[in-house]
């Protein structure tokens, strides 16, 4: 459904989601009700991309054309090389989650940063400016977190991963105030945010990403994940007296930004939200069945 649920028409502007799995996104729902608040005639959809067909998938966005294209896993940093440009963060980072047309030209984007930030500060009321902060993790998501709580005036970023070396990597974003640690920084952090997929619905038990017995009140811990809509860690950490969220307002946010970058309209926040938080419900009550 489109504008006053209408279905698609002739003129109807085309955005989507390519990944591979992609049937788990909420990306359809968040964007659709921003599409109807708005009043646009617009639909988002999603499509299965196998890794060696990203190419052809960008090479459809330019045929089509279709008006936005948001990536995920596997593709963010494989779809570079078929880009005609990128935004300042995505070269930085190497990865691109959004593509938005500038005059003809497909440019990457970068916006998980830019959405964690924002839901730190709107949703959780946490400012990372002088503050003291862990990533667990040096994939894509914690490298953007990195550079993010860097570019946000972070006093330390400390990157805690299991390999030394990606974890370097990661640390490198922040300059001089990144760094390499242990679990033994999560006692002196301000802020914990969890870059991994551990605890995320679908995935086999692997043990906490973060040691909460670490923690204690005054804290914030970010996870990522957001399916489940309580993760392990987020319950273990708020037994703990932690101030512990998951990652569904960073989805939202990030998505806002590709809205905008698409649109050139601001982004209905809330009505993708209450969308995301109501089918992520929605989903978790069906599997309890």
């Amino acid at each position: 459904m489109t504008v006053d649920g209408r279905l698609p028409a002739g003129t109807t502007a085309v955005a989507a989601v390519v990944g591979d799995p992609i049937r788990h996104s909420l990306s359809p729902e968040l964007f659709n009700a921003a599409f109807q608040r708005c009043g646009l005639d617009w639909v988002f959809t999603a499509f299965e991309v196998p890794a060696p067909r990203i190419g052809d998938a960008v090479a459809a966005m330019r045929a089509l054309p279709l008006r936005g294209l948001s990536v995920t896993m596997p593709h963010k940093a494989s779809v570079v090389a078929h880009l005609d440009g990128l935004s300042p963060v995505a070269a930085r980072l190497g990865a691109v989650n959004c593509i938005a047309w500038e005059s003809d030209r497909l440019v990457g984007h970068s916006t998980d940063g830019a959405g964690l930030i924002d839901a730190l500060r709107l949703d959780v009321g946490f400012e990372p400016e002088g503050a003291r902060c862990v990533v667990v993790g040096a994939g894509g998501a914690a490298r953007a977190a990195v550079a993010a709580l860097a570019d946000a005036g972070a006093r330390r970023v400390v990157v805690v991963n299991r390999t030394a070396a990606r974890a370097r990597v990661a640390a490198g974003l922040a300059g001089d105030r990144g760094m390499v640690g242990t679990s033994g920084a999560f006692a002196d952090a301000e802020l914990i945010v969890n870059a991994t997929p551990l605890g995320m619905h679908g995935s086999a038990p692997a043990g906490m990403p973060v040691d909460v017995a670490l923690l204690s009140p005054g804290q914030v811990l970010f996870d990522m994940v957001y399916d489940p809509p309580v993760t392990p860690v987020v319950a273990a950490a708020r037994e703990q007296g932690v101030d512990a969220v998951v990652g569904i307002g960073m989805l939202v946010h990030q998505a806002a930004h590709a809205f905008s970058l698409w649109t050139g309209e601001a982004a209905p926040v809330e009505a993708m939200s209450l969308a995301a938080t109501t089918e992520l419900a929605r989903r978790h009550d069906a599997r309890a069945e």
